[in-house]
């Protein structure tokens, strides 16, 4: 259930993105993004957490190597930061 919080998050997250893409324009790096939108984010008043390892649960054990992403808002927002020519669809979801 998507609640008023979780919109308000998301609003301020789309704001920085956009604030992010305007004043640096495109062909950085991915992580050059990633610390200006979790900059922005911050500057807003929101918790924000980066490169966070998920560990993959697979026949009842835990690999601690697996998954790693890059934004974590308000510990409800996940936000994967992508620096390409040509979105693959692969990372649609």
């Amino acid at each position: 259930m998507i609640t008023e919080r979780t919109e308000a998050i998301a609003k301020i997250v789309v704001n920085s993105a956009f604030k992010v893409h305007k004043e640096l324009g495109p062909g950085l790096l991915e992580r050059v993004y990633e610390v200006c939108l979790a900059h922005e984010i911050s500057k807003a008043g929101l918790a924000v957490k980066r490169q966070i390892d998920i560990p993959i649960v697979y026949d009842g054990i835990e690999f601690s190597e697996g998954l790693r992403l890059d934004l974590l808002v308000e510990d409800s927002i996940i936000i994967e930061v992508k620096a390409v020519e040509q979105v693959n669809s692969v990372w649609e979801a």
